[in-house]
């Protein structure tokens, strides 16, 4: 595209934190195990 311009920028970071031991409560796993096999500790919703 000629002419095309990027006019702004901008970022969010969701405050509400979802962890590997919350996730753990309602699926039979542990942190320990997704932290190994994924290397996420904890995620952030929107």
């Amino acid at each position: 595209m000629r002419g095309a311009r990027i006019s702004a920028l901008g970022v969010y970071v969701p405050e509400r934190v979802l962890t590997n031991d919350e996730i753990s409560q309602f699926l039979d796993t542990s942190d320990e195990w997704i932290t190994t096999r994924t290397g996420i500790r904890e995620r952030r919703i929107a």
